[in-house]
């Protein structure tokens, strides 16, 4: 049983159908297909007004090149300290813009609140020494599993603003917070304020499906160039598309993501009903953050059952993990089967069980 990651599994029957539709024939290369087209059209009724939209086969290429059209080689994006585009990137995004700089702040369940980016903003010298700050980079999902609500992400574009920064929202996961706040694309990003988003779809059923969605047209200028240089115009880049027709069709995107997320709710309610259980932060979307005795997490090990230790960097100020404890991820996606989930909790229930008679 792998609860390590939602990337592990493979694309869903959809999307692989739409790839094998797509594979027939010839078409237009790089791009320039009618798919492509088509899709990109998709895009702009999903989002409830004309964007630009730029495919790429990874979520790193998508927020690397996102960051890249915002902010120049002198300049600074603020996000979490524990940001995926911070700390699981490999210094792409800096790389991409040329030496701009990544600046983590502090918040707690890998979330930043908008008086807390304010009052950095307002700290930093305007000094030419000083890198100026131009993009605020958030993830939605935030690392710690929990979702922006709709009056956060307002604030947080409201701050960007008033200080003149670009709105980034990585949406690795995207849709598994829109089907967890129940709102559409459009109110979950350039209606409060977000100019530009990585939209992941291979956590979430694609074989190799992102795209870089920009809303503040200023930032599309140069991606097309950007792409290419990072090697992400494909050739065949009708096979890229097609994985999002597939994906969206009859709300294909949406069913996999509540599936994802309901799996999730499970296996926390399971897990918070035993002793020594307690939860980091709050399931809001398909992550688990428990933190659990040691011996629970051998028996779970014992068992095969496979996911990663967390850093506590970001718990609450009253929580903390004891000697005696770790915090664990445990992640579900769109093909997690609840047999499995079921077997996990038995497993956990017997572990302290176990222990407790020993």
């Amino acid at each position: 049983m792998n609860f390590a990651s939602d990337n592990i599994v493979g694309a869903s029957a959809p999307v692989l159908h739409a790839i094998l539709e797509a594979n027939a024939g010839t078409m237009a290369a790089y791009g320039n297909d009618e798919i492509s087209q088509c899709v990109k059209a998709r895009f702009n009724e999903i989002f409830e007004r004309e964007v630009s939209v730029f495919f790429v086969t990874t979520g790193t290429a998508a927020n690397a090149l996102a960051l890249s059209s915002a902010v120049p080689p002198y300049g600074l994006c603020v996000c979490h300290r524990e940001a995926h585009v911070i700390d699981d990137e490999c210094g792409a995004p800096e790389f991409f813009m040329h030496g701009a700089k990544l600046a983590g702040l502090p918040g707690v369940g890998a979330k930043l609140k908008a008086d807390d980016v304010d009052v950095y903003l307002k700290s930093l010298p305007k000094a030419v020494k000083q890198m100026p700050p131009k993009a605020l980079s958030i993830s939605q999902v935030s690392e710690g599993g929990l979702v922006y609500g709709l009056d956060e992400l307002a604030a947080l574009g409201a701050v960007c603003r008033e200080h003149g920064l670009s709105f980034h929202m990585d949406g690795a996961r995207f849709v598994n917070a829109l089907v967890s706040l129940g709102c559409t694309p459009a109110d979950m990003t350039w209606r409060r304020g977000v100019d530009i988003l990585s939209f992941g779809a291979t956590k979430n059923g694609g074989l190799m499906a992102e795209a870089i969605v920009v809303f503040k047209p200023a930032l599309a200028e140069a991606l097309d160039y950007r792409s290419k240089r990072a090697g992400q115009i494909i050739s065949k880049g009708r096979l890229i598309a097609a994985q999002f027709e597939g994906y969206f069709a009859d709300g294909h995107w949406l069913d996999n993501a509540r599936h994802a997320n309901r799996m999730a709710t499970l296996l926390s309610d399971g897990l918070l009903q035993l002793p020594g259980v307690r939860l980091a932060w709050p399931t809001q979307a398909n992550e688990v953050f428990p933190i659990i005795p040691k011996t629970l997490d051998q028996a779970l090990k014992a068992a095969g059952i496979l996911y990663h230790p967390w850093t506590d960097l970001s718990l609450p100020e009253a929580e903390h993990v004891a000697d005696h404890e770790v915090l664990i991820r445990l992640v579900t996606s769109w093909a997690s089967r609840e047999e499995d989930v079921r077997r996990l909790l038995e497993v956990a229930s017997s572990g302290i069980s176990r222990h407790a008679a020993e």
